[in-house]
């Protein structure tokens, strides 16, 4: 796995009901809270949360430009495509998965 993945998924691990493991639908790993799925990488950069569309607007977050899983993703979805090329944005998609949780 990826350094960022790596640590974004120790980060996660402390988070009662947590669980990191292959997807059954998009292949690679997908992260699951309580045998639900809600998250999976599109490659060990790139996360696609479903973060809920109310959330998506209240934080102001916008799809990646060149997209190349979602490039039509529409504006309403549930879902995000957050990368994660940075220790810090480890801490930030963590934060927003924490929220994710919390929706579920």
């Amino acid at each position: 796995m990826g350094k960022f993945k790596d640590q974004l998924i120790a980060n996660l691990e402390t988070i009662d009901g947590f669980e990191a493991r292959p997807s059954p639908v998009a292949g690679g790993t997908a992260l699951f809270f309580r045998g639900k799925e809600f998250a999976h990488f599109h490659h060990d950069q790139e996360l696609d949360l479903k973060l809920t569309r109310k959330v998506i607007q209240s934080l102001g977050l916008v799809h990646p430009a060149g997209s190349k899983v979602h490039p039509n993703r529409a504006a309403s979805s549930a879902w995000i495509e957050l990368r994660i090329e940075s220790e810090e944005a480890v801490h930030r998609v963590a934060d927003l998965v924490r929220t994710a949780i919390a929706k579920l």
